[in-house]
């Protein structure tokens, strides 16, 4: 069984780099201490529209992709769509403004990103920002009604509670967890499969939601059985990522298949097949098979499992 010993076990998963930041919760329901932050010359502000903020790729010396902030004195007042992120190791405070649009830059280095590209772009630090930043966006903009009684909501505690002045209750940020998950068998040969919307050739882990009454193992046996036909037995954590797309958290895990035979769904996955690390490099390095990329946890299981980083195409 694969192992986090491996060479690459030392690289985070995409999106969890430690970030210095200090979400500083105790301090959203203190208005005062609210305005006296957002007023403080050294706090920064982005805006968030859409899932995207603004990045800067300028021309110099690093040329190292920012986030676009300005200091809080001149950003819009807005204050129902003012969400406060946390103060980082400088004592910097931090806040995201929600907008409908991105706002117009004169900078012609910098234009509109969202989180997969970002992600691999920005420092630790500004994409922790930027996903704590989408993550409330997009509750914010599908939550704007009471589920208990219809009428609208407000925002409360920096942009972390939506409060129902009808009848008072309060409604709390959506996390949706789902499990994905490197499957291997007995030859540790590892499971990947093609969803019937990717593109041809393109394959990755299986994965899926946890249903209501359902343990994260269950979870687990039972998404590889519906979408591939495998059984599974031993289940083992890995690591977690936040998936804002729009609100998925991602429990990544190796599991230990107990049958090999395949029997694909046909509604989430077209095709599903076994490969061992040679079979896998052979499939990528000719272009046969496109394995996944960028900032999914999906990458880093597979990578875990081949050992080494993953080979590109042959040009």
């Amino acid at each position: 069984m694969t192992t986090l010993d491996d060479a690459t076990a030392d690289r985070p998963i995409g999106l969890t780099a430690p970030s210095g930041l200090d979400r500083e919760a105790h301090h959203r329901l203190d208005e005062a201490w609210l305005a006296a932050a957002w007023s403080h010359p050294s706090t920064r502000v982005f805006v968030v529209s859409g899932g995207q903020v603004l990045i800067d790729e300028p021309e110099g010396a690093d040329g190292r992709t920012v986030l676009v902030t300005t200091p809080s004195f001149e950003a819009p007042v807005t204050e129902q769509h003012r969400y406060f992120l946390g103060t980082d190791e400088d004592g910097v405070r931090w806040f995201a403004l929600q907008k409908d649009t991105l706002p117009g830059r004169i900078d012609q280095s910098a234009r509109p990103a969202g989180l997969r590209e970002a992600g691999l772009l920005l420092s630790p630090r500004e994409t922790a920002l930027m996903v704590h930043a989408v993550a409330l966006e997009n509750w914010q903009r599908l939550h704007r009604f009471c589920s208990r009684c219809g009428e609208r909501t407000v925002i409360a505690a920096a942009g972390h509670i939506r409060r129902c002045q009808a009848c008072g209750a309060e409604h709390y940020p959506r996390t949706d967890p789902a499990v994905i998950m490197l499957v291997t068998d007995e030859r540790d040969r590892a499971l990947l499969g093609r969803q019937v919307h990717w593109p041809e050739g393109r394959f990755s882990t299986l994965a899926g939601f946890v249903e209501p009454g359902e343990s994260i193992e269950q979870s687990v046996r039972r998404e590889v059985w519906e979408e591939a036909g495998v059984t599974v037995g031993e289940v083992s954590y890995v690591a977690s990522q936040p998936w804002p797309f729009p609100s998925s958290l991602m429990l990544g895990f190796f599991a230990r298949a107990t049958s090999s035979d395949i029997t694909v769904d046909g509604e989430e996955i077209e095709e599903a097949r076994w490969f061992s690390r040679d079979d896998l490099r052979a499939a990528i390095e000719s272009g046969e098979i496109l394995p996944p990329s960028g900032i999914s946890i999906a990458a880093r299981l597979v990578e875990l499992w081949y050992g080494k980083p993953l080979p590109r195409p042959a040009a």
